[in-house]
């Protein structure tokens, strides 16, 4: 499916975003641009992997998916709880992430908002250590002002969970900046939800459009295309089976919106589906590194996950098949009993015939050659 695609394509009416092309946008932002080499969304690391495992650390006091939060709602110690969030970043990084998101407020339904202050008293000391570290950090936060310090610390991403709905100054923020920015779905941000818009089995289109309509304002507000990053966010404002739809059409997503897409589904709720019993979030890591393999044998940009050292493994399960694979040739003479000069499968002289003298075996890789 083409950038062009509609929702017509998906068996909708109606046309994704405002006449959608994202090869088009992205030739016509590129025209004003000064030509300058500085790193694009997808190079945002220098990860040789090809699905990128970007390793979540919460700053939090009521994170729903941790029962050991670095930040507990008895304990002022803030000094130690930098401390905490340096040293579990670091061992994600040496277990495989390829970044880490930073968060100081829970997104999870019910949490009550922390201050712009305390957000990023939580986050930047954090931020600079790392980035100070060569970590690459991406910052998850819908408020300008957080962004905006987290950049002057020189972070490389920011994740905006809104989509820039939070606050219209993210987009302006990011106008002069080379960091990467993260631009989630959420209809209704804070709002958990179901959008009362979404038509039974339109999830998928209408998620299309409002990411197109949300990538054109961005654009025009001066955000680079070529350091967008969309996610489709599963859980946000969702069903659990409008989660699972999202993620059946991973491909479509990806085709008709010509972008990286970056894919957060780790010990969320609806990941609780595929249990027999009720699940803890921090029960579900099995689904989700299922998840993450099937994700990444479709080649996705990303996953935002909680276990890193597990997804990392499950990815590069899926490399070493990849790579396996390219190594086969499927032109090699093959001699099975029963193939070839009528012999049979039970007649004693087909054992004593050498592969390399056989008949070529009909691969499926081979068939139509």
């Amino acid at each position: 499916m083409s950038a062009r695609a509609t929702k017509t394509d998906l068996g909708v009416g109606g046309s994704v975003g405002a006449d959608w092309a994202a090869d088009d946008r992205w030739a016509e932002a590129d025209s004003s641009l000064d030509g300058s080499a500085r790193p694009l969304a997808s190079d945002v690391t220098t990860s040789e992997h090809h699905t990128k495992v970007m390793g979540i650390v919460n700053l939090t006091s009521d994170s729903f998916a941790s029962p050991d939060p670095l930040l507990t709602r008895d304990d002022g110690d803030h000094h130690r709880l930098i401390e905490r969030a340096i040293e579990t970043a670091l061992t994600m990084v040496e277990q495989g992430a390829d970044i880490i998101d930073l968060g100081a407020e829970s997104t999870r339904p019910g949490a009550t908002r922390v201050s712009a202050e305390e957000e990023a008293r939580r986050l930047l000391p954090v931020a600079a250590a790392l980035v100070a570290a060569g970590v690459t950090v991406s910052v998850d936060t819908v408020r300008a002002s957080v962004a905006r310090s987290a950049l002057e610390l020189g972070v490389a991403m920011i994740n905006d969970v809104s989509g820039g709905l939070a606050d219209r100054q993210m987009w302006s923020t990011l106008k002069d900046s080379s960091a990467s920015y993260v631009l989630q779905h959420w209809s209704t941000p804070f709002d958990h939800r179901p959008s009362p818009g979404t038509r039974p089995g339109a999830v998928v289109a209408d998620v299309i459009t409002e990411l197109a309509e949300r990538c054109d304002q961005a654009i025009a507000a001066g955000v680079d295309p070529r350091r967008l990053i969309l996610d489709p966010g599963l859980g946000f404002g969702k069903t659990a089976d409008q989660s699972w739809q999202l993620i059946a059409a991973a491909t479509t997503l990806s085709d008709v919106l010509g972008l990286p897409m970056l894919w957060g589904a780790s010990r969320k709720r609806f990941l609780a589906t595929a249990y027999d019993q009720p699940t803890d979030p921090w029960e579900r890591d099995d689904a989700g590194v299922a998840l993450t393999s099937h994700l990444a044998a479709l080649d996705v940009w990303g996953v935002r996950v909680h276990d890193v050292a597990a997804h990392r493994a499950a990815i590069k399960v899926v490399e070493q098949i990849r790579r396996a694979g390219q190594r086969i040739d499927w032109g090699a003479p093959v001699w099975m009993p029963g193939l070839g000069d009528g012999q049979r499968g039970d007649d004693p002289s087909s054992s004593q015939r050498s592969p390399a003298s056989g008949d070529r075996l009909d691969w499926p890789e081979n068939q139509g050659a």
